[in-house]
């Protein structure tokens, strides 16, 4: 069974390596790996042609954002299952891919999950927050809770059947794909009970309160599009159950 890794990139050539090396650093064998680019000037297709024909597809143009890089991706992918990695991001050990894989093809799941942690520089093996997948459900989302999209693979079938990501969307398109994936699609899940992904603190979800409103108000609609019945106040909720996020930090490896 091979699986797809999607990393969507512009100007982060800083950080790029480090997801690059946990990708090709995987012990499973069928990986493809994509990497789509922006059209970056800072170094980035030097750095990603260096590895030759070990990341598997490379482009690099114009694109409309985010999602639209993510959907070039998704488009360009062979592989039974995709996982999304972010050029800030990178696995938390060789053996993801591989767990990833057993899981889902044991239990047969659609879509597998597990847990994240936010690390910040130069420390990347201190944990600033914990983001655990265990205990999500789908009613959860309702109340703005979704599984940490880097840890979120899911087969290629879905995205053929119900599309890509929503360009609309300035940042929760991840929380839209869930949405319907879990209430339109009513597919099947599996929890990977570990932490699968370092993330680096000062992404377009953790930038302010400008980031918060949007956030907020993209996850109602979501929510709303597929005939979820909820209110901005449930949503706004979901920050009293992340100070716990804050306090329990397991040890992370880099």
């Amino acid at each position: 069974m091979k699986i797809s890794i999607i990393t969507v990139t512009y100007q982060a050539a800083s950080t790029l390596r480090d997801a690059i090396e946990s990708v090709l650093g995987q012990d499973y064998p069928e990986v493809e790996y994509l990497i789509i680019d922006g059209g970056s000037t800072d170094g980035t297709q030097a750095l990603v042609k260096s590895y030759g024909d070990r990341v598997h597809t490379f482009v690099s143009e114009p694109d409309k954002g985010l999602y639209d890089a993510m959907n070039k991706g998704i488009a360009l992918a062979t592989g039974d299952i995709i996982g999304m990695l972010n050029a800030d991001d990178f696995y938390a050990h060789p053996n993801i891919l591989s767990k990833v894989v057993e899981a889902m093809k044991t239990t047969s799941s659609e879509a597998l999950f597990g847990d994240l942690v936010y690390v910040r520089e130069p420390e990347l093996d201190k944990v600033v927050r914990y983001y655990p997948g265990k205990g999500f459900h789908p009613d959860k989302m309702l109340s703005g809770n979704m599984p940490p999209h880097p840890t979120f693979f899911l087969r290629k079938t879905f995205y053929d059947e119900y599309g890509g990501f929503d360009t609309s969307y300035k940042i929760c398109a991840d929380f839209d794909v869930m949405v319907r994936f879990f209430h339109q699609a009513k597919g099947s899940y599996v929890y990977l009970p570990e932490v699968m992904v370092n993330m680096r603190t000062g992404g377009s979800s953790t930038r302010g309160l400008s980031s918060t409103f949007t956030i907020n108000r993209e996850m109602l609609r979501a929510c709303r599009k597929y005939g979820l019945s909820t209110s901005l106040p449930r949503i706004y909720s979901k920050y009293f159950g992340k100070v716990f996020q804050l306090i329990r930090k397991p040890k992370t490896e880099v």
